[in-house]
């Protein structure tokens, strides 16, 4: 998946790039403040917690520069089978970089730190920022300086820096400084490209990210989505998409349908609209509903799922 991009680069010798990951709790706001610093809706969004399961990367391109960021699932207690892939992942993707963004709220007490959060960087021996995030929710701003004060005495960070991934507050100082922290290498990516997650992964977000907005309780953390065509006819210029969403019970799918159809109707138009606007031509989407019992905690429906694979 490729963007237009007006970056030629200097010299290879002056490149900076690298791995920056973002790590957080569960809905602290790293889906949104990777979408802010992409440039591109990438991570899905919910006001839920726990919506990002996997690894999602999404590359922006400067002049003399690619920052790689990657979005984790949210840290929590691991429970079953996919809970223990999503800390997995989150570990991992903390090992694997070159700078990490510690994303915490701002809204926090200073006194109440989350000594958890700081456990998996003790070994990491590269610069750690901390991002106090969602400051445009803090008035007034002068609350923001104790808990400042209180993280940089807690641990060595590089930077620590109020955002807003909302208003856009500091995220352009924040790329800057991330940017300038970032080794000397070249470019691991073309530098027109901005992910290296293919096609059918954001399929299958976008139609994820819609169960979440229109179901509630338990619905959407019990679905899972697989596409499972996705061709570009030449008549008419259409994009054909296939997905299956699955479910854990007889009675979530009938949920998930609704009243002759009616909310699987409304999950797939809101997808469809989506997909239309990401990739420029018309799309037609077919949405199917499939029991698949207990799947979150069955290995083999997980390597099935894909979860093996971008966890």
């Amino acid at each position: 998946m490729r963007t237009a991009s007006d970056l030629a680069g200097p010299a290879l010798s002056t490149f900076r790039a690298g791995f920056v990951c973002l790590f957080g709790r569960p809905n602290v706001g790293k889906s949104t403040l990777l979408n802010r610093l992409v440039g591109e809706k990438l991570a899905i969004v919910s006001p839920r917690p726990q919506t990002t399961r996997t690894r999602i990367t999404g590359i922006r391109n400067a002049p003399g520069a690619q920052v790689v960021f990657v979005d984790t699932p949210g840290l929590a207690e691991a429970r079953g089978p996919l809970g223990e892939l999503m800390a997995k992942t989150v570990h991992r993707s903390v090992e694997e970089v070159d700078l990490v963004c510690l994303l915490v709220p701002a809204a926090g007490e200073p006194s109440a730190l989350d000594e958890e959060l700081l456990k998996p960087l003790a070994a990491f021996r590269g610069p750690v920022f901390c991002c106090l995030t969602k400051v445009d929710l803090v008035r007034p701003k002068s609350r923001l300086l104790p808990l400042i004060e209180a993280y940089r005495k807690r641990f060595p960070f590089r930077e620590v820096l109020p955002v807003s991934a909302v208003d856009g507050t500091n995220c352009d100082r924040l790329l800057e400084l991330v940017t300038a922290a970032l080794p000397e290498h070249p470019p691991y990516f073309p530098t027109d490209t901005l992910t290296d997650q293919p096609e059918t992964f954001f399929v299958a977000e976008i139609v994820r990210e819609k169960i979440f907005r229109f179901t509630r309780e338990e619905i959407p953390y019990a679905c899972a989505v697989r596409v499972e065509e996705l061709t570009e006819r030449q008549v008419q210029e259409r994009l054909y998409v296939r997905a299956s969403i699955f479910v854990e019970q007889v009675s979530q799918r009938g949920i998930l349908i609704g009243r002759g159809g009616a909310m699987l109707k409304k999950i797939g138009s809101a997808a469809r609209r989506e997909l239309e606007a990401f990739f420029g031509i018309p799309v037609y989407l077919e949405l199917r509903v499939e029991v698949r019992r207990n799947w979150r905690r069955d290995g083999r429906a997980l390597r099935e799922l894909g979860f093996m694979r971008t966890s």
